[in-house]
């Protein structure tokens, strides 16, 4: 199974989970196994050494050599599929994390999402057309290899194996490709990847569905009692389908409420005044002004700290004409002076990326707007919810 990874960042090379293993490059994006290859790669080696055996009766104990090599043909038709993704991504400007080989495939992991539903489109797409052009390209080796043979049990094995994941990843339904081109369409008929994303989303579910109860209505139709083993596989691509929709859902449901969250609309009515003023004045101009908050400016007359509401309480009164309101102010780090202008995914990247619980908004030419709460968004936020 093809999954392809967007949006949200993505874990980079450097700090990639254990038990994974770089194996390489494509295009200066880096190839990673994970150990779960190994099991697939074992499994495909016992299956198949029977098979091996019967055509060529000589092999012995290389039958299971001759089953792990058709594994990593099999993979490597995979990793084909993977870097047409990859590729494809680089083509449309999309930072590429790294192509991984995993237990039911591969995955894509891409630092942002397509800008445009064509993009969206040509990236998913691409994919699937690769391992059926594949399948079709290896099928006249099937064909004209002679019946029997070890050559005609690989070259029609990788035949099919390409033209069933070329298909299958078609099936429109999220985590798949063809779930993506399915947002891609929905995005261009509506102007909405959020909502392109919520009709894919629900599809995969459906897919999952299908998927689960396909050995039970096999079974009804005709008569074929699946194994253990076919009951397990199905639930794991099952639980696959489920999950990666889910997930995709959640997420676009999230992103549909962004647009609501507005620097400006949340901002705290703030007060600027002289890093030298004395706090008892600062504490008196504020509440003449209604103001929430008190950004201290330093000598050139930028923002350079906001008073600790805390550390005001705990000065005493009598101290208060005697201190600069400097003393008693947190320093403003570059992260926490944020546009105004903010609004929907990029404030909350912005807020992220310098978490804190305020920051001050900046207008376009450098004023002072007012102070944002991190309180005060994650507010508005469940409130849309």
């Amino acid at each position: 199974m093809d999954q392809r990874a967007g949006g949200e960042p993505q874990t980079r090379p450097s700090s990639r989970p254990a038990g994974t293993w770089r194996v390489g490059q494509i295009g200066g994006i880096d190839v990673l196994v994970r150990s779960s290859w190994l099991l697939v790669a074992a499994l495909i080696s016992v299956s198949l050494a029977p098979e091996v055996q019967a055509r060529e009766p000589g092999l012995g104990g290389l039958a299971y050599v001759a089953g792990l090599a058709f594994a990593v043909l099999l993979y490597l038709s995979v990793l084909l599929h993977e870097a047409s993704h990859a590729l494809m991504a680089k083509r449309y400007g999309l930072p590429v994390v790294s192509i991984t080989l995993h237990f039911l495939g591969g995955v894509t992991q891409i630092d942002g999402e397509a800008d445009t539903p064509r993009r969206e489109f040509g990236v998913s797409v691409v994919g699937p057309l690769t391992s059926i052009a594949v399948g079709l390209a290896v099928l006249p080796l099937a064909l004209v290899a002679a019946d029997g043979t070890l050559l005609e049990l690989v070259f029609s094995g990788l035949a099919f194996a390409n033209l069933v994941v070329g298909v299958l990843n078609l099936v429109p339904g999220l985590p798949l490709d063809g779930g993506h081109v399915l947002r891609a369409v929905v995005w261009k008929i509506t102007g909405n990847p959020h909502r392109g994303t919520i009709v894919a989303g629900w599809a995969g579910r459906g897919c999952a569905v299908l998927a689960l109860a396909y050995p039970f209505v096999n079974s009804a139709l005709r008569g074929y009692s699946p194994t253990v083993t076919t009951y397990l596989l199905t639930f794991v691509i099952a639980w696959f389908l489920w999950s990666g929709a889910t997930s995709s859902i959640v997420s676009a449901r999230i992103r549909l409420r962004l647009p609501s969250l507005r620097a400006r609309t949340l901002a705290r009515r703030a007060l600027a005044v002289p890093h030298d003023l004395p706090l008892s004045e600062a504490v008196r101009r504020a509440q003449d002004h209604q103001a929430g908050s008190i950004v201290v400016l330093g000598s050139t007359g930028r923002p350079e700290g906001v008073v600790n509401e805390a550390a005001v309480l705990a000065t005493p009164d009598d101290r208060r004409p005697w201190l600069p309101v400097s003393a008693v102010s947190r320093s403003l780090d570059p992260g926490l002076l944020l546009s105004a202008d903010l609004a929907g995914e990029p404030l909350l990247l912005a807020m992220q990326q310098t978490p804190a619980t305020e920051y001050v908004l900046l207008d376009a030419d450098g004023g002072l707007f007012g102070v944002l709460v991190t309180e005060d968004v994650d507010r508005a936020f469940a409130a849309g919810s």
